[in-house]
Formats: C-alpha cells, structure tokens, sequence
C-alpha cells in the first residue's frame, strides 16, 4: 500500500475508532425486512471505479479522480477522498466474496468526483464508414486459451467477436473474421488473411488472467512504434471506459498478430477471467454488448 493508501486507512480508522465509542440504540421489535445486496466488485463497476486493495476489514475502489475505502468490520464507514459518508450496512462474507448493500451505489455516486475524459475523447462515431476490418477471436480449436471455472477463454472472445462484426457490418465497414466457429488457426494464418485482404484494420480479442486474482480491467496493445495502431488503441480505450471495466493502459508487445500484419494492428485484453466477479461480467451477454458496442464505436472512429 503506498504512503498516500496508508494515510487515509489511518485517518479513516481514527475516525471510526471514536465513533466506535458511542452506546447502540435501542431497537424496538417489528418486521425485518431483507436488504438487497451486491458484490464489491460489481459495486466498484456500477461507479466507474476499480477494486485496487482489499483486507479483512476494508476495500480501496479507485479511478482516476476518486479514492473510495469501504471498512467491512461491523459498524464498518465508507470514506471518499478522506471524508466520512455514511455507514456501510451489513456486510456478507463468503471466502473471497464480500457484499454489500444495494443502497451504497446512490450514497456514493453523488460524492464522487467527475473523471476527467481521456484524450483523444471519442466523438460520436458516424452513422456509416468504409473500410475493411479483420476482427480476430483468438485462441479456438485444440487451444482453449485461458480456462478458468469452468470457462474457456475461446469461446467468450468468439461471442463477443461476432458482436463486433455485426455492428460494424450494419455501418457499412467490410468485416472478414479470421474464425466463426470453434477452429484452431495459426498466429501467422491470422495475420496473412489481414495481409491477403489488404485490410486496414486488424483486431484481435481476447481475456486475460493472472496468478493474483484481484486485478481487474481491460488492456490494448499495440506492436512497438506502431504509432497508427496506438491512436486506434487509444479510440478503443476510451469508447471501453465507458462500459464501467476498469482500465489497465495500452501497452506494446510484440505478439505475431501485431507485428506480421501490414495494417494497423490492436490486440484487446476484455478483462481478467482470474477475478470471480470479472469473469462472471464477461459471461453477461448484456456486458457483451456494452463491450462489443465500444470496440465498434473506436473502430467507426478510426475510420473516419
């Protein structure tokens, strides 16, 4: 936890600590009545926040503008930017999993900070462009890409692929997709069919994972230098931001998709299967949509 982490968990446990000391209302007998509640990470989602730490007893959502610590102990307060809101509710936990009242999206929302739009901002995009785009669901076949409980990587990024291809499809752009069904293709096969095609866009989707389970978010790369690629990445991005997915930057990589194809080449990252609560957003078809909506609406707007 950096230096800056550490003071607002300090301040925010004083706070709590002499709050601590009052005596408890009575409370008088009656119907009780079942609140809704919601994972924490679906809570940081439907802010446009990210969980970025979490212990036993408290979870740091962040973006870009706000910092916001939830304390999941009994009593626990909820602090954005260092002040006092209001107290959590109750709180279930089950291993990893921790929910929380409903009711916390509308007591933090008006509290938050607006985001400061990324740049380039995406415009809306035209009502028809031209174009040839190859979008590329990776993986397929004998290769599963990554698999975790119970998901194959290949056959989510193929859902949200074809998505993808029909919306551009109803713009006007010519779309060839490197694979429409559960086929293995080679990395180099993939990139020639671009070549072939004289294609001016190549994307390829995909899901990540890592070791720690708690990283969120989507990543763009581009191959090293290509400087084309990157002002398309960063049109993706921003058009994704708007999803409620955290973002996790665009990053170069020589990946044989990026560097073999003669075109302008983006690989996109939709989000880490290795988090739970992620991983059950991108089996959403509603997600799907939003996800594939915003790659289209970068894509229009490179195409400009």
């Amino acid at each position: 936890m950096n230096p800056r982490m550490k003071l607002l968990v300090a301040t925010a446990s004083v706070l709590l600590a002499a709050a601590g000391c009052q005596q408890p209302q009575q409370q008088t007998p009656g119907l009780v009545i079942q609140e809704r509640t919601i994972a924490i990470d679906e809570l940081a989602a439907r802010l446009g926040l990210r969980v970025e730490e979490r212990d036993e007893t408290f979870v740091i959502l962040r973006n870009s503008s706000n910092t916001v610590l939830v304390f999941t102990n009994a009593g626990g307060r909820v602090f954005i930017n260092g002040k006092p809101i209001g107290l959590v509710g109750p709180v279930e936990k089950a291993g990893a999993t921790i929910r929380v009242p409903e009711a916390l999206v509308s007591t933090i929302r008006p509290h938050l900070l607006v985001v400061a739009p990324e740049r380039p901002t995406v415009v809306a995009p035209p009502r028809s462009a031209t174009g040839l785009v190859v979008i590329d669901a990776g993986h397929g076949g004998k290769d599963p890409g990554t698999m975790v409980a119970g998901i194959d990587e290949k056959h989510l990024v193929l859902s949200v692929a074809r998505r993808v291809a029909a919306l551009l499809s109803q713009r006007g752009v010519t779309v060839v997709m490197t694979r429409q069904d559960d086929r293995f293709i080679e990395l180099e096969d993939r990139a020639e069919i671009a070549n072939q095609r004289r294609a001016d866009l190549f994307v390829s989707i995909h899901a990540d994972s890592a070791p720690d389970r708690s990283i969120t978010g989507y990543t763009l790369y581009t191959a090293p230098g290509a400087s084309q690629a990157y002002s398309i990445a960063k049109s993706i991005s921003a058009a994704m931001a708007t999803t409620g997915s955290g973002t996790r930057g665009i990053r170069e990589a020589e990946y044989k998709v990026l560097v073999l194809t003669r075109c302008p080449a983006v690989l996109v990252e939709l989000g880490y299967l290795s988090n739970a609560a992620e991983a059950r957003r991108l089996q959403d078809p509603a997600h799907q949509n939003r996800l594939a909506q915003a790659i289209a609406d970068g894509i229009l707007a490179s195409l400009r």
